[in-house]
């Protein structure tokens, strides 16, 4: 069974915002958060569609309820997305026990590559001015890789591979439960 919560995570140029897509497709998840001010397409492909938290995002990475809560109106269990949980998994842990962290790894470089090809600085939504340039978006990559892949060693977490895109990992901390 889905917890209510579920904290999703990759860098940017993951593809995580595509894997969470499909995860949505599931009629157990609230897709309420989906809203035409946060659709973003490049190429193809709808790359953002879905409430992001963050630093100068729509909503930022407070832990309150009344924050995380706050892009939802329906019901069914809410995918949190944020390229910044990494910096708060233990305050996670702590303040909401029995929800879910789920973690997209895609090594470093070619994430920054897709991320580039998707748009890089001029990405309509979500924001990406916290990162201010293109040095300091590389060191957050690979500094928010470091802090998945430890915590999932930490916590003794089981990758899979993802079923389209064979450099894509996916693993799930199922909190208490």
């Amino acid at each position: 069974m889905l917890p209510e919560l579920i904290f999703f995570t990759g860098v940017p140029g993951s593809r995580w915002s595509g894997i969470a897509q499909e995860i949505k497709e599931d009629p157990a998840y609230d897709t309420t958060d989906r809203a035409s001010h946060r659709v973003y397409v490049h190429n193809k492909f709808s790359g953002h569609k879905d409430a992001y938290f963050g630093t100068g995002m729509e909503f930022d990475c407070s832990l309150f309820a009344s924050n995380l809560y706050a892009p939802f109106s329906g019901t069914g269990t809410k995918l949190l997305m944020s390229h910044e949980w990494p910096y708060y998994f233990e305050d996670i842990k702590c303040q909401y026990p029995d929800a879910w962290i789920q973690l997209i790894y895609r090594a470093d470089k070619p994430s920054l590559d897709w991320w580039l090809q998707a748009g890089g600085f001029t990405i309509t939504y979500p924001n990406y001015e916290w990162y201010k340039n293109i040095d300091i978006m590389w060191e957050r990559i690979c500094e928010q890789n470091k802090l998945i892949l430890d915590f999932a060693q930490r916590n003794k977490l089981q990758w899979i591979q993802h079923h389209k895109h064979s450099d894509i990992f996916i693993a799930t901390y199922k909190g208490k439960s």
